[in-house]
């Protein structure tokens, strides 16, 4: 099945002053270049870019703030090509009522000071207007989202800067009028994981799509022979296939397991396509090995496939940890359904993992199936996923809520490193987290996460300041 990434609408504008043009022959030509160069940049973010051109006066101002405030931009990107007045640049972003991040990138590094005119130092005056244009942003009560400063040309960070706030918008893309599907009902007994739907799409702009588990049973039952071929076919492509192991719940994996475990997974991909959802939090208890029960307790391979795919699903039925899930796989981060395991104090290491789903594309070499006779603490038997993800940086984000119902996001940063995990049909990653791990278990818990959250490669703390602000949520970071 194909997924559809929404590509982030990302508006820009370049600001000038209309004062220079008179003064100075060609500067406003130079200036116009740079501003389609920056717009060169962006588009090599994959994202849909909305040009409202060059603006240098009050009614250009106006009309580009138009045309923006009608443009259903996730980010405006404000390019100061040199020193410009904040009315004009203001003008434009009050107006368009969206995000906006200031962009000061001088083409030189450094003014050939035996050789400066005044000309030379406008095309170079880009964060001249900076703090004035901020300081009424802010007077408006409409602060800019955030700033780049530096040079248009080999500037690394500068580069790393705008493709994260793309990423960002990119996420922002993501939840914006899209279904997520609640699937059966909350894990008897976990109070953090309750979650409102309205207070969810108030936060998050994503309905949140009521669904039982006949409707997921109709799509089970309508798979073909040829789609579950196919899709065991897409299972030996992924999965290597493992032996029991000392655990007395492990078993060998039956052909009819595994047959069975792809005719779930079918009737989740179609059920994901039915219901154009983005994502999924599920979870249905069933009762004496009935059919849900069969279902529910066969969803964990398909749906590592399909998270992997960029659908994430969420255990458990963790609305906000499907939300930190979709966050972190817009990052490029991965992103799979984890908790805290035991840890290890000798190697001053915690266990990170999960009876799934799981981020199968994040996984330290092929991921294993095994055959599971019973999933503790749930109903049914059937097939676990086992993995680390990827030695090297990773990042755990948690959402929670504030005691007023408001939506926080709690990320910290650590390293996955190689070594034994446990051989029980479940994900386990060495986690080590620059201090002592129980300072960390510590701190962690009294941020106040849930349980559950996303575990993704690579340091995102970063994207995540950016994400949180363009989507006006809380961040902590531990």
């Amino acid at each position: 099945m194909g997924i559809i990434r929404k590509k982030a609408r990302i508006g820009i504008v370049t600001i000038g002053h209309r004062l220079y043009w008179s003064q100075f022959p060609g500067l406003e030509e130079e200036l116009k270049g740079y501003g389609r160069q920056f717009e060169q940049i962006i588009e090599g973010y994959e994202v849909e870019i909305v040009s409202a051109g060059f603006v240098d006066d009050m009614a250009t101002s106006f009309t580009a703030a138009e045309k923006l405030k009608n443009s259903d931009l996730d980010l405006l990107f404000c390019y100061l090509s040199t020193y410009v007045t904040s009315a004009v640049a203001t003008g434009v972003i009050t107006n368009a009522e969206v995000p906006t991040v200031l962009v000061a990138l001088q083409p030189r590094h450094a003014l050939d000071y035996a050789n400066t005119t005044t000309y030379m130092q406008l095309v170079n005056d880009n964060v001249c207007a900076l703090p004035e244009v901020s300081g009424v942003l802010l007077r408006t009560g409409k602060p800019a989202a955030g700033m780049v400063v530096g040079t248009l040309n080999e500037d690394p960070r500068a580069r790393r800067e705008l493709q994260e706030w793309c990423r960002a918008a990119s996420v922002k893309r993501a939840f914006k009028r899209s279904k997520i599907g609640y699937l059966g009902h909350t894990y008897e007994g976990m109070y953090d994981m309750h979650s409102d739907p309205t207070a969810f799409t108030a936060s998050f702009g994503s309905h949140v799509q009521m669904l039982e588990m006949c409707d997921l049973a109709k799509m089970v039952h309508s798979a073909t022979k040829q789609q579950i071929n196919d899709k065991l076919d897409e299972i030996h492509s992924v999965f290597e296939i493992a032996e029991p192991y000392i655990d007395p719940i492990t078993r060998l994996v039956k052909p009819e397991d595994l047959e069975w475990a792809a005719k779930v997974a079918v009737g989740m991909d179609r059920l994901i396509v039915e219901q154009n959802l983005v994502g999924m939090a599920y979870y249905y208890r069933g009762l004496d090995g009935n059919e849900y029960e069969r279902i529910a307790s066969n969803m964990t391979l398909g749906n590592s496939l399909l998270t992997g795919k960029g659908v994430p699903l969420a255990g458990e039925a963790d609305l906000k940890t499907c939300a930190a899930m979709m966050i972190m796989d817009r990052l490029g981060a991965g992103g799979s359904f984890s908790e805290l395991h035991p840890c290890d104090f000798h190697d001053d290491i915690v266990l990170v993992g999960h009876d799934g789903p799981h981020h199968v594309n994040i996984s330290d070499g092929r991921p294993i199936i095994r055959g599971l006779d019973l999933f503790h603490g749930k109903s049914g038997s059937g097939i676990g996923v086992e993995f680390s993800i990827k030695a090297g940086p990773v990042t755990l984000l948690s959402i929670s809520q504030n005691q007023d119902g408001s939506y926080r996001l709690i990320a910290t940063e650590g390293e996955s490193i190689k070594g034994a995990i446990p051989r029980t049909g479940n994900t386990n990653t060495r986690c080590n987290f620059n201090r002592g791990t129980a300072e960390f278990v510590e701190s962690w818990c009294m941020a106040g996460p849930t349980h559950h959250f996303a575990l993704g490669v690579g340091h995102v703390n970063s994207q995540l300041k950016k994400t949180a602000s363009l989507m006006n949520l809380e961040l902590y970071i531990v």
